[in-house]
């Protein structure tokens, strides 16, 4: 072997450790995206929380004050700020995630470290497409809040990843139905969502066959739904034994259910729920 075959190979193997080295640097830079798109959609979704709960109507229409409607001028204006934010996220780190995703050969070769940051923004995104509309988010509506001014598509949008987000939303509507029971005047929303969730559950099991960890995703949200359902039936129980006033029958919701809690965000964890 001569001396110019021997720089042949060596300069062979140099390419293949440029290639290794620039894709190991990339991987490193869709995890470290990733996970800051998954921090700034949990903390939206926090605020979302307080919009959807800081202080529920009342459940006759009669029944609103001057402190109602100032708290829900002041909620809209907090979903103006939810939905800047949600903006934010898909100019800023979506909008540098797609710069590392050129083709659908680089997605799908880093869809496992994309896949987390991108199924907690659409929860996010659905979140307040619920609030503001009681309604499922749609496939292609959800494409736009993945696109750029122009309409295209910043990153692929799978039907299953789609899904699987869109399947995370029942935990939220979980906590959203209890708080809005515990602080009184919610039991209707409550059963609403309830009712919602159920339907959620129905539709979303005719996919399991097809996506991967959809399986997984339905026995949470089997769980959300009969959290919902027993602290629906709990308040139902006692009010049936305690016909009073609507504002005693409210302290008495109030006392039926535990609050489910949320841990600190902090560097090992994203704020997950505590479990029992």
């Amino acid at each position: 072997m001569g001396f110019g075959s021997r720089d042949e190979i060596v300069s062979v193997f140099d390419s293949f450790r440029e290639e290794l080295d620039a894709n190991n640097d990339r991987r490193e830079r869709i995890i470290k995206l990733s996970r800051e798109i998954t921090i700034l959609s949990k903390r939206t979704i926090f605020l979302l929380h307080r919009i959807a709960t800081s202080d529920n109507k009342q459940d006759t229409p009669d029944a609103a004050t001057d402190k109602e409607r100032n708290t829900q001028s002041e909620s809209d204006d907090s979903l103006v700020t939810a939905e800047r934010k949600l903006q934010e996220i898909r100019m800023k780190p979506l909008k540098q995630l797609a710069l590392d995703i050129p083709s659908q050969s680089v997605y799908w070769q880093h869809e496992k470290s994309i896949t987390p940051g991108i199924q907690e923004y659409i929860e996010a995104v659905s979140y307040m497409h619920f609030i503001k509309t009681g309604q499922l988010i749609q496939y292609e509506e959800m494409k736009k809040w993945l696109s750029d001014d122009s309409g295209v598509l910043l990153i692929p949008l799978p039907f299953d990843e789609f899904l699987l987000g869109i399947s995370d939303l029942t935990g939220e509507l979980m906590r959203f139905a209890i708080t809005s029971i515990a602080r009184g005047s919610g039991r209707a929303k409550a059963e609403d969502v309830c009712s919602f969730v159920r339907k959620c559950k129905a539709d979303f099991e005719r996919f399991t066959p097809y996506v991967r960890e959809l399986s997984k995703k339905q026995q949470t949200t089997k769980q959300s739904m009969q959290k919902i359902e027993e602290a629906n039936y709990a308040v139902k129980l006692r009010l049936a034994e305690f016909q009073s006033s609507p504002d005693l029958l409210d302290d008495i919701a109030k006392r039926s259910i535990t609050l489910p809690q949320r841990r600190p965000m902090d560097e090992n964890n994203n704020g997950d729920i505590e479990t029992d």
